[in-house]
């Protein structure tokens, strides 16, 4: 069974797509790094960003709304930083108390905090424009040929392959829970503590399935001569051309860093 929703690669008939994956890994991690540095509250650099992310995401024609739904994933992560809100000194906007605390909300923190959800917004849109126009095993050949350390490389090779297999033996351990529960509905037909100890016995044979399955594997691999290294075809000479488009992507980055400095 293949889980499709864990497989990210849409693949187009566009110049991103056709685009050397080297070239394009280099360019989002360097969009990502001059998304952390900009300074705070550069609303307007925000904005310079989101517009080339839009003009990439439309060369690439994965859709906007896709790569937009996407990544929405990056929302719930940026809650862990909403203390900064009442933890930054500056002029409190708002006061709410809680029990014989005090929270004040200052402008300073709700600027800080918005920055971090933008930027985080952002950059894992980069990271969809990447994952959904490269095919993995691509981007794992990629990281190779920059010099990525081979360990780095080897856990992100099989926490990838491995992924799909756990979801698929998930699925089978829900289709035989259902098929010995009589009683159980699908909708909570049984209490809260009877559904808990199901699901913690789930996680213990999930936990188990996959260690056995992990050593079963290792000792085959290093049977056929596994050395903590994927062998796989060497990456194609990379060409003047690939590195000329991706050039005026980190033309505009600098250029809007230069902006995010000038309008604060």
């Amino acid at each position: 069974m293949h889980i499709h929703p864990l497989d990210t690669f849409r693949p187009r008939d566009s110049m991103v797509h056709e685009l050397d994956a080297r070239v394009k890994l280099v360019t989002a991690l360097l969009f990502i790094i001059c998304t952390a540095l900009t300074p705070d509250g550069a609303w307007v650099a925000y904005a310079l960003m989101w517009l080339l992310i839009l003009a990439i995401v439309l060369a690439s024609r994965l859709g906007v709304a896709c790569v937009l739904r996407r990544s929405l994933v990056a929302v719930p992560f940026t809650l862990a930083a909403l203390p900064i809100v009442f933890s930054t000194s500056g002029d409190a906007l708002l006061v709410i108390p809680v029990f014989s605390w005090r929270l004040a909300l200052s402008g300073a923190g709700l600027v800080r905090f918005s920055s971090i959800l933008l930027k985080s917004w952002l950059s894992v849109q980069v990271a969809v424009v990447l994952t959904g126009s490269t095919s993995f095993p691509l981007l794992l050949q990629a990281m190779r040929s920059l010099r990525v350390p081979k360990v780095l490389v080897a856990i992100a090779g099989f926490t990838y392959r491995y992924i799909f297999v756990i979801a698929d033996e998930t699925m089978r351990l829900v289709r035989a829970r259902s098929a010995r529960s009589a009683a159980y509905d699908g909708k909570g037909g049984r209490s809260v503590l009877w559904r808990a100890s199901v699901t913690g016995n789930m996680a213990g044979s999930m936990f188990l399935r996959s260690l056995e399955r992990s050593e079963r594997i290792y000792a085959a691999m290093v049977s056929r001569g596994y050395n903590g290294e994927m062998r796989s075809l060497s990456a194609p000479e990379l060409r003047a051309w690939d590195v000329f488009r991706g050039l005026p992507v980190v033309a505009a980055l600098v250029v809007i860093q230069v902006v995010a400095r000038l309008w604060l």
